[in-house]
């Protein structure tokens, strides 16, 4: 997918968010649900402009953030070798927040009775198991994959950190999409734990890599 692609692609899906929100103006609360605990109960509002653009709004932000760093990157050679994966990526994460987005906005017309860490798990899921795959593809840069002082000082280290943090991320997605059908603490913990874990693990494995090929 090409970069021109996905900007057309992502600005008319927030679009679409945006112009959804405003023809269901009226049939929307004044206060609208902006979190959720983990047993499924509403426990924070927000008025309801915020409720209708605060979601395309940061979507947008982040856009331009994911448009502007390939461009900025020292190794911005290195980005374009996995551009495509990484503009699938995009679509993909800008797809993720205008379904939370969607989800809000059910609420507030009164669709309560899904469990809405039922309805987010999989999707999460879905995304982490994508961005397991494009760290696969990755190559050396400052911004996008697992950037530790030794992954950022040898190609080497990075792409074997990188092809194991593949497969955590992957599992880690796959964790998360079945916790979507526990719900509650267990959910949290097939959630939070294993990306934790994963993210844990790779600072070490970069490190112990990196020792060894400097004592080779």
């Amino acid at each position: 997918m090409t970069t021109r692609t996905t900007s057309i692609l992502v600005l008319l899906m927030i679009a679409g968010a945006a112009i959804a929100g405003l023809l269901l103006w009226n049939q929307l609360p004044e206060q609208m649900p902006s979190h959720w605990n983990i047993y499924d109960e509403v426990d924070g509002y927000m008025p309801k402009a915020w409720g209708v653009f605060l979601m395309p709004l940061v979507t947008l932000s982040l856009f331009g953030l994911f448009l502007v760093v390939p461009n900025i990157d020292p190794n911005k050679a290195n980005i374009a070798e996995f551009r495509e994966s990484f503009n699938l990526f995009i679509v993909l994460f800008v797809a993720f927040m205008l379904y939370v987005h969607g989800l809000i906005l059910a609420w507030g017309l009164g669709y309560t009775s899904f469990k809405f860490d039922n309805a987010l798990l999989p999707a999460m899921g879905l995304l982490f198991i994508f961005i397991g795959f494009m760290l696969r593809r990755a190559k050396r840069n400052f911004f996008i994959g697992s950037r530790t002082p030794w992954t950022l000082s040898s190609d080497t280290v990075w792409d074997k950190t990188h092809q194991l943090g593949a497969v955590l991320f992957m599992a880690s997605g796959a964790l998360a999409f079945l916790g979507g059908l526990f719900g509650g603490m267990t959910a949290f913990w097939m959630l939070f734990a294993p990306l934790i874990g994963s993210v844990i693990f790779l600072l070490v494995y970069s490190y112990v890599l990196y020792q060894r090929e400097t004592k080779a």
